[in-house]
């Protein structure tokens, strides 16, 4: 039973994530890279100020997968890099906390690129 309360957790804060996301497109007239954006500001600023830690706790992959999550990493990477380094942590920090996940993203995308042909969608319709 702890799983799923495990499992629950995570799908409803990931899912307010989605949620809120899904209001700002239908409901603003913000596009969906600012949006996105918005998602890693957003993270950045509540994981500077200490409030992200909190929810990453309660949720794990509900709060570390979206976007505010991406942001929130490279916070947490700032700081720690500012206190072993000084001030050129604040530079070198957020690149190395999320260096993994940059890398995956980028070994992932080139993958795709390569086992799929890409082709102009509005010949398909």
């Amino acid at each position: 039973m702890e799983i799923f309360m495990e499992y629950l957790k995570t799908f409803l804060i990931g899912g307010l994530f989605c949620l809120i996301g899904q209001l700002l497109i239908d409901f603003t007239k913000l596009t969906p890279a600012r949006i996105l954006v918005s998602y890693v500001v957003a993270g950045v600023i509540m994981g500077a100020i200490g409030w992200y830690e909190p929810i990453t706790d309660f949720a794990g992959a509900g709060a570390t997968v979206p976007l505010t999550g991406f942001g929130y990493l490279l916070s947490k990477g700032v700081k720690q890099a500012v206190m072993e380094k000084g001030l050129l942590g604040a530079f070198t920090g957020g690149l190395e906390a999320s260096a993994g996940g940059i890398t995956a993203a980028v070994i992932a995308g080139l993958i795709v690129a390569l086992l799929f042909k890409r082709g102009d969608k509005t010949k398909q319709m």
